[in-house]
């Protein structure tokens, strides 16, 4: 379908910025909960925080004694240490055709670029490695994971002019999605931000690659839509062309029946797109051109802390 577009989301505004730095240590004390002991330190050897006492064994290292704890035990005690570890994240960014619509305040595509930006905001911090992988139907665009501020900003910018693909051609999720299982990565954090209707016909076919995704890594898939996927208005007639096959149609909105077989379809879809990903072991964030992604971001991330610490979850 074809519409006008809005202004873009102010990416580099200070209220995102703001509520993102808050945000900040929730994530990642989240993210640390999920990977910690999963993963090796950044270098062989003891870390340098502070973990548990233990008993001292001979040949234990006289500088890790706990003195407090073996005066208060009169056993001698030395303290362990926990090795710094870094979460690596990679994001695959679906920049396909269908991605070039809006119908409210912004193109999907503007969306799909925010979500990205606050995924980088908030993991890419005290070392952490974060990368891309971008399609649009035509290429295939690979940022490597690297650490660093400078980097993120850079992969920011890459993502954000990549240029769009022609109509008339298909994004391949699902090939993409393959790309980061073959050769296997270290554990860590996989973020796909794609509308995810590509192959939605039968089983989606980019369930499996996802579910195999997910039995190694923390997986967050974000979704994004646009309310004209999800119902017509009553306008007369209106041409819909698809963008990544280029075929049209005209229907006469102005009908009662087609708006609700139209919005029955549109629900039957993204119904069978969140049971795909709730199969895929995946967290499902759904980003919309008409709602303030910033706030959905915000309640997300609140309803998983409250999963994490045993509180309700909706």
């Amino acid at each position: 379908m074809t519409g006008p577009a809005g202004p873009s989301p102010e990416l580099g505004g200070d209220r995102p910025q703001a509520v993102l730095r808050k945000l900040e240590l929730t994530v990642r004390r989240r993210l640390d909960g999920l990977l910690q002991g999963n993963h090796l330190g950044l270098v062989p050897g003891p870390g340098s925080e502070p973990g548990e006492s233990r008993v001292y064994h001979p040949g234990d290292d006289v500088r890790r004694m706990d003195w407090p704890v073996t005066a208060r035990t009169t056993v001698p005690h030395v303290r362990e240490t926990i090795a710094d570890r870094e979460l690596e994240t990679w994001c695959v960014v679906d920049l396909s055709p269908s991605l070039d619509f809006g119908t409210a305040r912004c193109e999907k595509r503007d969306i799909a670029v925010a979500g990205l930006a606050a995924v980088v905001h908030l993991t890419a911090q005290g070392g952490n490695r974060i990368g891309a992988v971008v399609t649009t139907g035509e290429q295939v665009i690979r940022v490597p994971a690297r650490p660093g501020r400078a980097h993120a900003q850079a992969l920011i910018r890459r993502v954000v002019e990549t240029p769009r693909a022609a109509a008339g051609r298909r994004g391949d999720l699902a090939a993409v999605l393959e790309t980061l299982r073959r050769p296997p990565r270290r554990r860590g954090l996989v973020v796909v931000v794609s509308d995810y209707l590509s192959g939605v016909s039968g089983a989606p076919d980019w369930e499996r690659p996802l579910r195999a995704l997910s039995v190694r890594h923390d997986v967050l898939a974000i979704e994004v839509v646009d309310p004209r996927e999800l119902e017509l208005p009553a306008v007369g007639l209106l041409t819909l062309v698809d963008p990544e096959t280029g075929h049209r149609v005209e229907v006469q909105t102005n009908r009662r029946e087609l708006r609700d077989r139209y919005a029955a379809a549109a629900r039957h879809q993204r119904g069978q797109i969140a049971a795909a990903l709730r199969r895929a072991g995946a967290a499902h964030l759904q980003l919309r051109t008409d709602r303030d992604w910033l706030l959905d971001i915000v309640r997300f991330v609140a309803a998983r802390r409250r999963g994490a610490s045993g509180g309700a979850l909706r």
